[in-house]
């Protein structure tokens, strides 16, 4: 099994993990602290809408996870992997440099019997023009627990994630 072709490693930071379906929203305040996000691993997407934040960008700001993950949630992905993210995200805004960052990033994928779980920390995201979508710089999840036939780490190139607050 090639650590890239395995379909379960669409599910490292779908989390975060991270653009949207919806328009991004311009620079200042926002209204209803939501995050949408998607990630494209291997060939398999996973995607999630109107997640809960706790403050708007540029303020520091949790995710809540419940809002992600199914029932609360509806995180979603293709290829027949399931994902949960098993931490709640904090990141941080630098508008004058057009960056975030997350502290870290902890997400169980599942496909058929098998489960693996995958943490990324210190995760760097780049503003899209003047909006509030933010695309991935490359970052390297490692394997924290399950089956021997998950792969130790999964890369995420630059561009395979985004995400949107509004």
């Amino acid at each position: 099994m090639k650590i890239s072709t395995w379909p379960g490693a669409a599910v490292l930071a779908a989390v975060v993990i991270v653009g949207a379906a919806t328009s991004a929203t311009a620079l200042g305040p926002t209204a209803d602290q939501q995050l949408d996000g998607v990630i494209v691993v291997a060939g398999n997407t996973c995607t999630w809408t109107n997640a809960r934040t706790s403050a708007n960008p540029p303020g520091a700001l949790t995710v809540d996870r419940a809002t992600i993950n199914t029932p609360g949630g509806n995180l979603a992905c293709g290829g027949g992997i399931t994902a949960s993210l098993n931490n709640n995200p904090a990141f941080t805004f630098d508008d004058a440099a057009g960056l975030a960052r997350t502290d870290a990033i902890d997400i169980t994928g599942k496909m058929s019997f098998i489960s693996c779980r995958y943490k990324a920390t210190n995760i760097t995201w780049n503003r899209d023009g003047a909006t509030r979508k933010y695309v991935n710089q490359a970052f390297t999840a490692t394997k924290t627990s399950g089956s021997f036939l998950c792969p130790g780490s999964v890369a995420t190139a630059a561009g395979d994630a985004s995400m949107l607050f509004h």
